[in-house]
């Protein structure tokens, strides 16, 4: 029960994202229209020839300052449809459609039930008895004050609707109405009775949430400290945002009279003395208790983290870790998107996951001691550190009083990891003691590949060739068959599975994942900014194979005791090869009924395969065939074939010769990695070639210096069961001679 609620939780919490996003540029609109139409700004700066009134960028910045009031003001709404794209696992607009309309529908129903009631006089006047700031307008609709409360309430019932009914099939009278259809209107009906027992629940609903927000108040400076810790510790689950968003958007972060208006939630107050600024004297730093501390260990704490990090690396991976740890800490500082900065180490030394805990939330409460009023939309970076902060002026703000706290939290940061890596030999980046090798593909994919385009030309199946990246994060979650849902957050890939037991850690870090976070059937993958793309591309891939081409992967996500067995087949290979060989020197074996010979397609020196330098090439574990260390940048068709395939980093591709013979061409070790640096294609997928034509040009300069080897496997992917692999040539070799034959036999 409590992995199923997780499970939930983070799936709520990645929702809210979505509606979060739009923040920074409603934030960015909102904080230039403010600060640069502000008087007071103006006649200090001496700008009234270029901002002053009736001047066009005035007008510019008015209408600025509006659109961004408006984006506040509306985010119950963003956040109903917010929430029910996120929970929505497909269809999603759909889902979207439903949401505002059953938004309008519970607020109109809780309307109708104040007027039924008399706490709506029939002139529009709200009675002299009810509770001020109670009731508010919604959307040009006077409602209960639910705040983004009433948008999640929409959000999540709405997906729950969806998720239920989007399939529904309903008798042939009435089939028009069924599937996709039917969800806005089960939803209407719902909401209709949702906003009935809304008017009854909610002023119940209303009286605790000031409660609550009366207790972390009433606590002072220890609520403070009790609130950035608790919201911090819940980083690794996914679950801050549940955590946090109720006191930035709703009266549990407390409520306070601006500009003749009851404004309710921390960061909503802020937003309300910053458009009446020239009103305020200083910003309130009850209000901003929830976030200014966040600038102190953003830009300033955990990048001193990141320097004791770099400073305990070892020596020869110091560069390494070094890029890693300055792309983190840039976001961190810049953006206040602090997970990769804080999962570089969390997964591997969690003890000073702790420590960053304390001292973050120890960050809040001294921000809060010392009055600093610095607001912010998204996070704590340095964007809203300048407009919400030093745009403002200190006497507002007292924004400068971060700086040398901030220093101070650097050093702390700094002395505290620093001692703790070397105290405990924690294996921070770059003090791994082996990295795990990322296994690039087998026969899985070549056969993943060919099917997807015969499905292609037979029109059966629109789809394209998967990508290497997302085969191998799908291999690490057990196959397409084992993933049940597919999102992600800010930074991290978030995954439900049927079975958490098939999930291969380690195969999934081989991804470049920073870490792997596992609650039930809740799988996080953490990659940074760039997960959308990720995302993406795992959709596009999930969507365009079907569930036989994931057979294989379930083999290669096998464990230890599968290994052994496909070692006891090698071995077993082995022997029969013996075997053909003592029978052959009998003069018993019989002479293959065919043979197709396969030429070099480069230059160079020819060996067998079993010297292949990697584990993987040389097990035969996919294919068997030759290796050849080119002289010459040049690869070539072996034979007159098709090209099937041509991977995104140009490193190797797939061919079929005219004979039917499958094989792949794989130029190099570990040169996945160089991102198609090197290689210059001249061939694409389907195309035609005929034998000595030119594949690809390399710069074998280049490709000798940043890879491990440019020895290149030439493989065989599907040979059957009588066919044999012969070496022809074993040493210098030319481009377009033989290099070994494919001996068919009689079965």
């Amino acid at each position: 029960m409590k992995d199923k609620i997780f499970g939930v939780l983070q799936r709520v919490g990645r929702s809210f994202m979505l509606p979060i996003a739009i923040l920074p540029v409603a934030g960015l609109l909102l904080g230039l229209g403010s600060s640069f139409t502000n008087t007071t700004t103006i006649e200090t700066y001496g700008l009234q020839w270029l901002l002053g009134d009736k001047t066009i960028l005035h007008a510019l910045l008015v209408i600025m300052n509006a659109v961004g009031s408006a984006i506040f003001d509306n985010l119950p709404l963003i956040f109903a449809v917010g929430v029910a794209i996120g929970m929505a696992k497909k269809e999603k607009e759909v889902s979207a459609l439903s949401a505002v309309i059953a938004y309008f529908v519970m607020n109109v129903s809780i309307n109708a039930m104040l007027k039924i009631s008399g706490k709506i006089l029939a002139d529009g006047s709200i009675a002299k008895d009810v509770l001020d700031g109670t009731i508010t307008s919604v959307c040009g609709i006077q409602s209960l004050q639910m705040g983004v409360f009433g948008g999640i309430i929409v959000g999540l019932g709405v997906a729950a609707l969806h998720n239920r009914f989007y399939k529904i099939e309903l008798p042939n009278a009435l089939s028009f109405f069924g599937g996709t259809r039917f969800v806005p209107i089960i939803s209407t009906v719902v909401y209709l009775f949702v906003g009935i027992l809304m008017y009854f629940i909610w002023p119940t609903v209303q009286n605790g949430i000031y409660a609550l927000g009366g207790v972390v108040t009433g606590t002072g400076y220890f609520g403070t400290l009790l609130f950035g810790i608790i919201k911090r510790a819940l980083i690794p689950f996914g679950l801050h945002h549940v955590f946090y968003m109720p006191f930035w958007q709703t009266a549990v972060g407390g409520t306070m009279e601006v500009a003749g208006h009851m404004v309710e939630g921390g960061q909503n107050i802020f937003f309300a003395q910053l458009a009446d600024s020239a009103n305020i004297a200083h910003f309130s730093a009850d209000a901003t208790r929830y976030f200014s501390g966040e600038f102190i260990f953003m830009i300033f704490g955990l990048p001193g983290a990141a320097l004791a990090m770099y400073k305990c690396a070892k020596p020869e991976k110091k560069k390494q870790a070094g890029s890693l740890l300055l792309s983190a800490t840039l976001a961190c500082m810049f953006t206040g998107i602090t997970e990769p900065l804080e999962f570089s180490f969390l997964f591997v030394a969690p003890a000073l996951f702790a420590v960053q805990v304390v001292l973050a939330g120890s960050a809040y409460m001294i921000a809060h001691i010392l009055n600093i009023a610095v607001g912010l939309t998204f996070s704590g970076g340095l964007l809203d550190f300048f407009l919400f902060g030093i745009l403002q002026g200190n006497e507002k703000t007292s924004w400068m009083l971060v700086i040398p706290v901030g220093i101070v939290y650097f050093l702390l940061y700094y002395f505290i990891f620093s001692f703790l890596i070397k105290k405990f030999d924690f294996k921070t980046p770059g003090r791994e003691d082996d990295d795990t090798k990322t296994k690039l593909y087998t026969k899985a994919d070549v056969n993943e590949r060919k099917a997807a385009k015969d499905v292609k030309n037979s029109d059966e199946k629109a789809g394209s060739v998967a990508d290497e990246l997302s085969q191998t994060i799908s291999r690490g979650l057990g196959g397409k068959a084992n993933i049940s849902d597919v999102d992600c957050c800010a930074t991290r890939l978030r995954i439900t599975v049927i079975d958490p037991d098939k999930v291969n850690d380690a195969l999934l870090k081989s991804t470049g994942a920073s870490g792997v976070v596992h609650k039930g059937q809740g799988v996080q993958i953490i990659y940074g900014p760039r997960v959308t793309v990720i995302k993406s591309n795992l959709e596009d891939y999930l969507a365009s194979v079907t569930e036989e081409h994931f057979e294989d992967d379930a083999v290669e996500n096998n464990t230890a005791g599968e290994d052994e067995a496909k070692n006891e087949n090698a071995a077993s290979d082995k022997a029969q090869e013996s075997d053909v060989k003592a029978e052959k020197e009998a003069g018993d074996v019989k002479e293959p009924t065919s043979t197709v010979i396969i030429s070099s397609p480069m230059t160079g020196i020819a060996a067998d395969l079993s010297t292949a330098p990697d584990e993987a090439f040389a097990g035969k574990m996919m294919g068997d065939g030759a290796v050849v260390t080119p002289e010459e940048g040049v690869v070539v068709a072996p034979e007159d074939g098709t090209v099937l395939f041509v991977f995104d980093t140009k490193h190797a591709l797939g061919f079929t010769t005219d004979s039917g013979i499958g094989m792949i061409i794989h130029v190099g070790i570990d040169t996945v990695k160089l991102e198609g640096k090197g290689f210059d294609v001249q061939v694409e997928a389907g195309c035609h070639v005929n034998k000595g034509d030119v594949l690809m040009k390399l710069d074998l300069d280049y490709l000798k210096a940043n890879a491990p080897s440019v020895t290149t496997p030439v493989i065989c992917t599907e040979l059957k069961d009588n066919q044999k692999i012969r070496l022809i040539t074993d040493g210098p070799i030319k481009a377009g001679e033989p290099l070994y034959a494919v001996d068919t036999y009689e079965k």
